[in-house]
């Protein structure tokens, strides 16, 4: 259809060539578009409403879920405590500017963005956040 539609007689290609141009490349974009992945999140969900087990249970995910929240006040204080010595840490091993890049990055920016904001390129963003990386996962491991 696309190829009687677009094909012009004043141009020097034959209808048959243009037709299978536009065929070969109809299946083409038949083939990418089949081969995307851009939609596999949405089809392959797991519902927070479905039931856990099969087996007549009302209990959901969603229930889990909910019930995992610390409400115990000794837990959420050794919490904060944890969270102040990882912090102090923190703040003892990563430079300024890996200290910053974390920050943004956590504030869910883009290396872009980031680079942009402290007028750095990308890739030094990319090796600031590498960097950091690093020094966590030492300075965390060989507390343990």
């Amino acid at each position: 259809y696309k190829a009687i539609r677009d094909f012009k007689s004043d141009k020097l290609t034959s209808f048959k060539a243009f037709a299978e141009l536009c065929v070969t490349r109809q299946i083409i974009t038949a083939i990418k578009t089949a081969t995307r992945q851009k939609h596999i999140p949405l089809n392959t969900y797991i519902s927070l409403n479905k039931p856990i087990y099969e087996e007549e249970s009302d209990r959901t995910l969603i229930d889990v879920l909910s019930e995992l929240k610390i409400t115990d006040p000794e837990e959420l204080l050794i919490g904060k405590e944890q969270l102040k010595h990882i912090e102090g840490e923190m703040a003892k091993v990563l430079s300024d500017l890996e200290m910053e890049v974390l920050q943004s990055y956590l504030d869910g920016k883009s290396y872009q963005e980031i680079a942009c904001d402290l007028d750095r390129q990308a890739k030094s963003i990319d090796n600031a956040l590498q960097r950091v990386k690093r020094k966590l996962e030492k300075c965390l491991y060989t507390e343990k």
